[in-house]
């Protein structure tokens, strides 16, 4: 019996007109990394996978709105990820865990403006549209251990636990109670998303404690010239002084 082998490339897997294709070639990757180079590479270490493959990771985790858990999963499982990544086909998927820890080590401050430099080079490529947004927000539960601060506020005589007493028995000093139509409640923070509707790519994104209302972080997502669309928990004064 004979077997017959054939040998592929990781490069012939993935379509010519794949769009993680397209993106790879609109951002100048290296330039993005070249301020923050020596330092995050002495962080990494000899032994870690580098900084262009965690940072395009975290590009596609923008990109597709992925949790570090399904980033790990979406880069095991997909092809075209690898090689946008520069991993190799049978090379293992970073852990979550890494994904945590580079953002925290690059710095809120400078993954956004990253990620701004990627939206500018995407739009000035006429990828990313400004006529019609999409704005919306979800919700983010913070780690739940209301039963022990409820404790220490009945504690301190506070029978109830409410987003005036957090403050002062909560862990997490920023995480608030927050109330989305008649029957969602939640502890934790809101994440607000505005989307080019034409391309489906996010656009911007804000975090608030739960109890912050949709029209009052309107401001820090709203496109400057757009048409947009949103939900009336958007209607409101706030949101006419914007627009």
């Amino acid at each position: 019996m004979v077997h017959q082998v054939e040998m592929v490339s990781l490069d012939q897997l993935v379509s010519s007109d794949h769009y993680y294709r397209k993106l790879r070639a609109l951002v100048d990757i290296n330039k993005l990394l070249k301020p923050m180079e020596r330092e995050l590479r002495s962080h990494l270490g000899p032994n870690g996978y580098g900084l262009t493959p965690l940072f395009c990771a975290l590009l596609l985790q923008f990109t597709e709105d992925l949790s570090d858990r399904e980033l790990e999963r979406h880069l095991r499982e997909n092809t075209a990820a690898k090689r946008f990544c520069g991993l190799g086909l049978s090379a293992k998927s970073p852990s979550f865990t890494l994904f945590g820890k580079f953002r925290k080590r690059i710095g809120t401050s400078r993954l956004s403006k990253c990620f701004q430099q990627v939206n500018k080079s995407l739009a000035g490529d006429g990828h990313l549209k400004t006529l019609f947004t999409f704005v919306d927000s979800s919700h983010l539960v913070a780690k739940n251990q209301l039963w022990e601060e409820r404790d220490k506020a009945i504690a301190k005589r506070d029978e109830r636990l409410n987003n005036e007493v957090l403050p002062e028995v909560a862990v997490d000093k920023q995480a608030r109670l927050g109330c989305k139509g008649k029957g969602k409640h939640w502890y934790g923070y809101k994440k607000h998303v505005s989307v080019d509707m034409q391309s489906g790519m996010i656009k911007k994104i804000a975090v608030t404690p739960a109890n912050v209302s949709d029209v009052q972080a309107l401001s820090r997502i709203c496109p400057r010239q757009s048409s947009v669309y949103a939900d009336k928990g958007y209607c409101g004064a706030p949101a006419g002084e914007i627009m």
